[in-house]
């Protein structure tokens, strides 16, 4: 039978403490590293929306869908979410506390780990202040009209060239027969296109409400459906393009914060960068060489 000291006991339940705490998470240093990413991300896209980098626009008269423009703003989206999602991995990997033990490889990944995080973090933000600000921007439309007479947004032009007429009656409302007239555009996206009944029923409501002529009528009609289609296939692609952009600039800003935080922690311990970054250690290095004496 064996008799373990008190100091045997306290030694053990320290290095219990030590590895049960190794990777625990910090969370301060988390919360700040998000809200620096949340912060700079903001103002990155709040720039680029005031240079008109955009796929998408809820405006009911835009039409400039180009494919540069596509490029030029998805590229853009994924070159701020590696500034911002890097810079704030780096803020949590630079103020973090270093644990006691732990080879390098370990102290790197837990940087990462932590930078991982704040990254997430700053995700969920991102998410939450989206869905409020698109409430807010929705919640007037709502209680203006009725569900039942809304109108998509993107066939708003189609819409109104289709119902223009150079003489009307004040106080006409034509809420319910836009609403209506755009249920049936929409179709001319789908395989079947506008189906013939519902292009008579077209015509003999743009008669109705413009005074046009039966064939000018017919012709007016054929041309917001063929522009309805075009509009309705700009939408989907644009919304494609913001999807599939949204996601790369998600993953790309995992593996910033990632790197950023490794980065911070090596600074935060004084070891140079790891050998991906040689390149910027040897600018270090020239930067920080002693001077040459004078001859």
């Amino acid at each position: 039978m064996t008799i373990e000291s008190p100091l045997a006991d306290e030694e053990r339940a320290v290095i219990q403490s030590e590895r049960s705490a190794k990777w625990s998470l910090q969370w301060t240093p988390i919360f700040a590293g998000a809200l620096a990413a949340s912060a700079l991300s903001l103002i990155l896209i709040s720039f680029a929306t005031a240079l008109g980098l955009g796929v998408a626009s809820t405006a009911p008269t835009w039409r400039d869908a180009s494919f540069a423009l596509w490029l030029l703003s998805g590229i853009f989206l994924i070159f701020q979410s590696l500034i911002s999602f890097g810079c704030g991995g780096y803020f949590t990997g630079r103020v973090r506390m270093p644990y006691l033990s732990g080879t390098a490889d370990d102290m790197e990944a837990r940087d990462g780990f932590h930078g991982v995080a704040s990254w997430a973090l700053a995700v969920l933000i991102g998410a939450v202040l989206t869905v409020l600000i698109g409430f807010a921007a929705s919640r007037p439309s709502i209680t203006a009209q009725p569900p039942a007479a809304s109108e998509p947004s993107v066939l708003s032009y189609e819409l109104d060239h289709l119902f223009r007429a150079a003489r009307r009656p004040p106080n006409v409302d034509l809420s319910v027969e836009r609403a209506e007239a755009a249920r049936i555009l929409m179709t001319s996206s789908s395989h079947n296109d506008v189906t013939a009944d519902d292009r008579t029923y077209l015509i003999q409501q743009v008669t109705t409400f413009t005074g046009l002529s039966g064939p000018d009528a017919e012709r007016r009609v054929d041309a917001a459906i063929a522009n309805s289609k075009s509009a309705i296939s700009r939408a989907r692609a644009a919304s494609i393009i913001v999807a599939f952009s949204a996601a790369a600039a998600l993953l790309f800003g995992a593996i910033a914060a990632w790197a950023g935080a490794a980065a911070g922690g090596r600074h935060r311990d004084g070891a140079p960068l790891s050998g991906w970054m040689a390149h910027a250690n040897g600018l270090s290095r020239k930067r920080n060489a002693a001077p040459q004496p004078l001859p």
